[in-house]
């Protein structure tokens, strides 16, 4: 038996994987990926199953009235549907002798970082006692600001926070297509260094069928997670035996390749978009000095033209340039009234300092 190419992985697998043509659950499919799961399990990786489907599980339990608002249909939807999801994965992973967990969490359960810590531990303790964790959105209170992008956001931020060796997303294609010479012929990219590959170029508008992600979006997360070292596959997942063998190095779908690793809470801090207390802006000086590439630099009460919103010591802000751009996030070293005093002078502590920086890519 070859030795598995990652020793834990976060698998994200889509609603269009696991959905039938009529966006109810396909069991063939879900026994295929809970069979694959579960050997690698037995082969010493540890993995972490996040699963979109609950909505599309409820369809084939309820039918609707007409006029019911898409909020409230979505969450009748996704509150019986996760019932049946996670029932169906218990039974599928039980047959292979393996035991799950439901963890459902909402974008605001990461708003600081006691929440974040908890989870983390959660999850360890689970992994700890060979329990396959499988995490969803809370879509039943998950509405507006409190909702991920889709769970390719989710799935990044647990792969993130749980120092991951890889990140596999599946999805209903074959992985990143070059189309730029012929979207009638399109060549897939088998891999990508986005420390020097610009891949929007290749990506076409668009969205799932039944989810709300698309390529862009699975790219970018792509992206920020290669920084942090970790290695990002997407895949289709209806392809059989798809998992197994990217673990064993074959070559399957789009590899993103990782960079040198980043810890701590810089990792926390870069999924933090939509969390933050308030802003900053800063001149061109100081927006030129923390995204060189040459120095790390931290965030100077000096540089900054003015702040937004109320925020204290130890909160998550974003940084803004001149133009209204995101230049990053980062933990304040004390608070908005206190910013706006200093704003503009020379000689002071710094607002965010360089181990509690992440700046955008």
């Amino acid at each position: 038996m070859s030795h598995p190419l990652y020793r834990k992985i976060v698998v994200k697998v889509g609603t269009n994987v696991i959905s039938s043509s009529s966006g109810e659950l396909d069991l063939r499919i879900l026994s295929q990926l809970a069979g694959q799961i579960a050997l690698l399990r037995e082969r010493g990786t540890e993995v972490l199953l996040v699963s979109s489907g609950a909505v599309g599980a409820g369809r084939s339990i309820v039918e609707l009235p007409e006029d019911l608002g898409p909020v409230a249909a979505r969450q009748v939807l996704s509150s019986t549907g996760q019932i049946r999801l996670i029932n169906t994965y218990a039974e599928l992973f039980s047959k292979h002798g393996h035991r799950t967990a439901q963890i459902l969490v909402t974008k605001s359960d990461f708003r600081d970082r006691l929440h974040y810590l908890n989870i983390r531990t959660c999850l360890s303790a689970l992994l700890e006692q060979r329990i396959i964790p499988v995490i969803n959105e809370n879509d039943a209170v998950s509405v507006t600001g409190l909702m991920f992008t889709d769970n390719d956001e989710l799935s990044g931020l647990i792969a993130s926070m749980m120092h991951v060796d890889a990140h596999i997303i599946l999805s209903h294609v074959d992985g990143l297509f070059d189309m730029t010479d012929s979207e009638t012929n399109p060549r897939i990219i088998r891999t990508v260094d986005t420390s020097t590959k610009h891949f929007h170029q290749y990506i076409r508008p668009g969205k799932s069928e039944f989810g709300r992600g698309g390529m862009l979006t699975k790219c970018h997360i792509a992206q920020k997670l290669t920084r942090f070292g970790i290695t990002v596959h997407i895949a289709n997942g209806r392809t059989p035996g798809v998992l197994l063998d990217i673990l064993d190095g074959r070559e399957t779908g789009t590899r993103f390749i990782a960079q040198k690793p980043v810890y701590g809470r810089k990792r926390w801090i870069a999924h933090s978009e939509g969390l933050e207390k308030g802003a900053v802006v800063v001149n061109g000086g100081a927006e030129e000095a923390l995204r060189s590439p040459e120095r790390a630099n931290s965030l100077l009460p000096v540089g900054i033209e003015s702040v937004t919103g109320t925020f204290f010591k130890g909160d998550i802000i974003k940084i803004c340039s001149e133009a209204g751009d995101a230049i990053g996030y980062g933990m304040a070293q004390y608070g908005s009234e206190k910013t706006r005093q200093l704003a503009g002078k020379k000689g002071e502590k710094p607002l965010i300092h360089y181990d509690y920086l992440y700046i955008v890519p």
